[in-house]
């Protein structure tokens, strides 16, 4: 249901808290990505250790923490802009109305200001508080703010009483998150596709401090990942070592050697579509040894294996309605060579990377690429963003 969605869940401090521990657990089961922040009530009813272990993330509490050296201050920004739905359940009486005035006191409150995605509030309290005048209005004012409310339930109350208040079973909160995701999908022509966009080098070694390599810095590949994402398109990256930092909204998963790669392909074989950028090395070395190589122990030749070549067999693998999209980056006679592994690895479009300028390729922040498919050419040139966009506007009108 929530497959490769990214999903935060507020906890606050009243009693259902530890209902949402169960809550994690089945976004968790329907696909989502989840990370926690919790108001500091909220540890009183359940421990910080616990949605540590299952989500496998720092869970965020206080803005300014001594005692969470790992977790920056401006946590809540990346949060904000990372999510595809804010989830917060419970929501006690307390919170609702700090949520209502603007309060940023901890790291639940303050990430509900830099929030890009829609919010859902699950309201959760005793009855009598529930039907009080004051959250009423609350209410009512958080529904014109434009957030999503799930109404409590009716039963037996931690009170012990019986009224309004309990906080809903997951499955449905599970379904009301759903809906509200599918409302504030972004629509554009690559809408419910799944995208696989590579980025950066690979590193061959030689041994544990040597390696084959080259300066690709990912840029180009993060920057079609980002225009993908922005079509509508449900993006995973997967990128070799750089250090430019990935984008929190963009989902990841890292690779080092050729190798590693092929495989990382193999297992995401059914997208729909595949935009191969990364700068893969065509050669490993044959042998590698587990210790430093002493340089009067070395030889002065070092022999050389081909890396599995993913775009060929990606292309020979293609699946029925794929579309394959690679690179070719050449010191010379660009378009010719790019025509021809476009041919060769049964592509239906190519990316002809020019790198003989200063202002494109390698590490620059800026490129100029010319895209060719089986009958079309067309020019592209400015920032990696810019043209990104420009690239797969003209591949998908």
């Amino acid at each position: 249901m929530l497959s490769g969605k990214r999903i935060i869940l507020g906890v606050t401090g009243g009693i259902a808290a530890y209902k949402a521990v169960f809550l994690l657990r089945e976004f968790q089961k329907a696909g989502a990505e989840v990370r926690v922040v919790m108001t500091p009530a909220a540890t009183r009813f359940v421990g910080i250790e616990t949605f540590t272990s299952l989500t496998r993330y720092d869970v965020a509490v206080d803005v300014f923490s001594g005692d969470q050296p790992g977790q920056s201050w401006t946590k809540h920004v990346h949060m904000g802009e990372w999510a595809d739905l804010y989830v917060i359940a419970p929501c006690t009486a307390n919170t609702l109305a700090k949520i209502v005035q603007g309060a940023s006191d901890n790291m639940l409150t303050t990430t509900v200001l830099t929030a890009r995605c829609p919010i859902l509030i699950c309201p959760t309290m005793d009855g009598e508080m529930y039907e009080s005048p004051a959250v009423s209005e609350n209410l009512d004012k958080v529904r014109k703010m434009g957030y999503y409310i799930q109404e409590p339930e009716s039963g037996y109350l931690a009170s012990g009483l019986e009224a309004k208040g309990r906080l809903p079973e997951p499955e449905t909160i599970l379904q009301r998150a759903d809906t509200i995701i599918k409302e504030h999908a972004i629509q554009g022509p690559l809408t419910g596709k799944k995208v696989v966009v590579t980025a950066g080098p690979t590193r061959e070694y030689i041994d544990p401090v040597r390696f084959i390599s080259n300066p690709s810095s990912g840029k180009m590949g993060i920057a079609m990942a980002e225009a993908a994402r922005a079509l509508g398109g449900d993006v995973l990256l997967l990128h070799g070592p750089i250090s430019i930092q990935i984008p929190e909204r963009i989902q990841s998963i890292p690779f080092v050697s050729a190798e590693e790669l092929f495989g990382l392909m193999k297992t995401h074989v059914d997208a729909n579509v595949v935009i191969m950028a990364a700068a893969v090395s065509d050669f490993s070395a044959e042998e590698k040894t587990d210790k430093k190589v002493k340089k009067d122990q070395a030889s002065l030749s070092l022999k050389l294996k081909r890396t599995p070549d993913t775009l060929q067999w990606l292309g020979e693998n293609k699946k029925k309605g794929q579309l394959l999209i690679g690179f070719a980056m050449e010191t010379e006679d660009l378009i010719q060579n790019a025509k021809s592994k476009l041919e060769k690895k049964n592509l239906d479009w190519i990316c002809a990377n020019s790198i003989q300028d200063e202002d494109s390729g390698f590490d620059s922040d800026t490129n100029k690429i010319t895209l060719l498919g089986k009958n079309s050419e067309e020019y592209f040139e400015g920032t990696k963003e810019k043209i990104a966009i420009e690239i797969l506007e003209k591949i998908f009108p």
